[in-house]
């Protein structure tokens, strides 16, 4: 299935249709919608009513709470009448797993119901080898048809809309068999219930398709979009990053995918999913729709990208100070100097690299056509007539500074390497004059989205910003597009009403104690639902299992069961070193050049 990608030369924002949620509209000519999830105890009514005015007033559009039984779908009826009592009228939204009964209760009282194919009439997956033939297919696709349909008619009868949120954690047996635990199957699980829905003539729902890696979670919406391209389709997107975690690095990892996606025109309402408190949530949702806002309407012509799906080759010369999972050039004042357990691969001072060795940049405009070897080469954004110079010259990497519609001159500079076969390392090199809050967002999208393609060696980003704060963003930049790891991973989730412990607290407390481990992923997981499968990307997993207990997973197997709450963190960190992947903190620093 082809990807889609907006080809032409230009970001125009993807026009869907128009469904109605509540009184807020979403897709069609409505603005990006902003959406996040309340974190406490659904039967606690006045508290969650409490956490959505409270998201409303930041600027939240959409409200979630999760729904787990009745007795949490009998609450939303209070919850809803507080709200509009107290003024409020944003939309609230039912969140189901397991349970159609709750679904099917919860709709009278809710504006919408988010359901994920993967769980609301499959068991969890057991991720056993099922062999399933044409007709036993069949059966499934009937008895989901069968499931499904009481809600899909119950939601068009009271005029409620729909989410089919498929994400990757969580794909049932039968479409891991089918297609595999891939971007793919997460299009297909989605599809099945879409078709149920316009079979019974009910188009008032929208799609997300959620991952914990950036990588995973853009294709699968660029595959999704691609397909309904292809069958006339067009139902709004709902985008994010699920368990990116808390902090910068959780902002980063958003807007890696959530800016990817939105800078190509693709999406209507976003969710930047942190482990904080939900309205911590809203701040980098307007940033990341301020700067698609931004990208409307700008891009060049003429252009077409041909090598999306192609991958890129380079050469990687001894003297360079080029690491071969991405490298990080740090700019550098004369008087600046950084101290750090993870220093850059090289440093950029008065337009000379210094890493191995002192390599002084030659920019575009001063190369004659000459066999001679040239070691680093400066090139600004332009047009084909002025790259044509690089074609006579042996250039051994080239710093490329973009500016304006970085994203779209980018994929410019790199189709023409790869017309002209040219396999030279390429680092990204922006310059930004912003806060640093809207340069965690911005640069994470922009470069995130060239280097999340394969567009790009590593990253050099010019900024008044403190040394080691540029330092940190530009290895998190790489370990998000999962290029290079250079420190622990955490795949967290933002927490909801059913979640077993604290999970800010537990998730501060774990990374104190294991952010020393460059290439280990650690997913910390609030409870049962969705725990073993959205993280099984990562190597170990800390479980919420019941009240005071947790389960320990390596992989997508559970190795440790109801382990005592206060014995966890010790048990895993005794699980770690047993597979060999622990490192003493004194011992421990990033893996530099190989």
């Amino acid at each position: 299935m082809k990807q889609y990608c907006e080809s032409i030369f230009e970001t125009q924002r993807w026009k869907t249709r128009e469904i109605q949620v509540g009184k807020v509209g979403v897709g069609g000519d409505n603005p990006i919608r902003i959406q996040s999830m309340t974190t406490s105890n659904t039967r606690d009514v006045e508290a969650t009513i409490e956490q959505v005015m409270r998201l409303a007033d930041y600027g939240c559009d959409i409200a979630r709470v999760t729904v787990q039984g009745k007795k949490e779908a009998e609450a939303c009826e209070a919850i809803k009448n507080g709200l509009i009592q107290k003024g409020y009228e944003i939309p609230l939204v039912a969140d189901i797993h397991f349970y159609p009964p709750a679904a099917m209760h919860v709709v009278d009282f809710v504006d919408k119901v988010r359901i994920n194919p993967g769980n609301y009439l499959d068991r969890r997956a057991t991720f056993r080898i099922i062999d399933y033939n044409d007709n036993t297919y069949q059966d499934e696709i009937d008895r989901i048809t069968e499931g499904f349909s009481p809600l899909v008619q119950k939601c068009k009868l009271l005029g409620r809309a729909m989410r089919i949120g498929t994400n990757h954690g969580s794909l049932s047996d039968r479409i891991m068999n089918r297609y595999g635990d891939t971007p793919s199957g997460m299009v297909e699980s989605a599809l099945e219930f879409a078709r149920v829905c316009r079979s019974l003539d009910f188009h008032n729902f929208l799609f997300s398709m959620k991952a914990s890696n950036p990588k995973v979670m853009i294709q699968a919406y660029r595959l999704l979009t691609s397909k309904m391209i292809e069958l006339g389709w067009d139902y709004p997107l709902h985008l994010g990053v699920t368990e990116a975690g808390d902090g910068e690095d959780g902002r980063i990892k958003s807007a890696v995918g959530i800016g990817s996606l939105l800078l190509d025109g693709l999406g209507d309402t976003v969710r930047v999913s942190l482990t904080e408190d939900p309205w911590f949530e809203i701040d980098p949702c307007k940033r990341l729709v301020k700067l698609a806002e931004n990208y409307q309407d700008q891009g060049i012509a003429p252009f077409e990208e041909k090598y999306r799906e192609q991958k890129r080759t380079i050469k990687l010369r001894e003297n360079l100070p080029l690491h071969r999972d991405g490298t990080v050039i740090l700019p550098l004042k004369p008087d600046q100097k950084i101290d750090s357990k993870t220093p850059p691969d090289a440093v950029l001072v008065e337009n000379t690299i210094v890493g191995k060795d002192t390599i002084p940049l030659t920019a575009l405009k001063d190369l004659t056509h000459s066999p001679d070897f040239i070691s680093a080469l400066h090139i600004k954004d332009g047009d084909e007539e002025e790259w044509q110079k690089i074609l006579s010259a042996d250039i051994g990497m080239i710093l490329l500074e973009l500016t304006g519609s970085k994203m779209h001159e980018g994929r410019h500079f790199f189709e023409f390497l790869k017309t002209h076969q040219l396999e030279i390392p390429v680092i990204l090199t922006f310059s930004y004059d912003l806060p640093y809050e809207d340069l965690v967002i911005q640069a994470s999208a922009e470069a995130g989205s060239l280097l999340s393609d394969g567009l790009g060696d590593g990253i050099c980003l010019k900024t008044d910003h403190p040394p080691e704060m540029i330092r940190s963003l530009s290895f998190s930049i790489l370990q998000a597009t999962r290029m290079r790891s250079s420190k622990t991973e955490f795949i967290a989730c933002p927490g909801c009403g059913r979640t077993l412990f604290n999970l800010q607290d537990v998730t501060k407390r774990i990374r104190e104690k294991t952010a020393h481990l460059p290439g280990v992923k650690i997913a910390i997981m609030g409870c049962i639902v969705n725990g073993p499968g959205e993280m099984a990307d990562a190597d170990f997993g800390y479980v919420g299992s019941r009240a005071g207990k947790i389960d320990l997973y390596v992989g997508k197997t559970c190795v440790e069961r109801n382990i005592d709450f206060a014995d966890a963190d010790e048990r895993l960190i005794e699980l770690i070193k047993k597979h060999d992947r622990w490192i003493e903190p004194e011992f421990a620093f990033s893996p530099q050049r190989a």
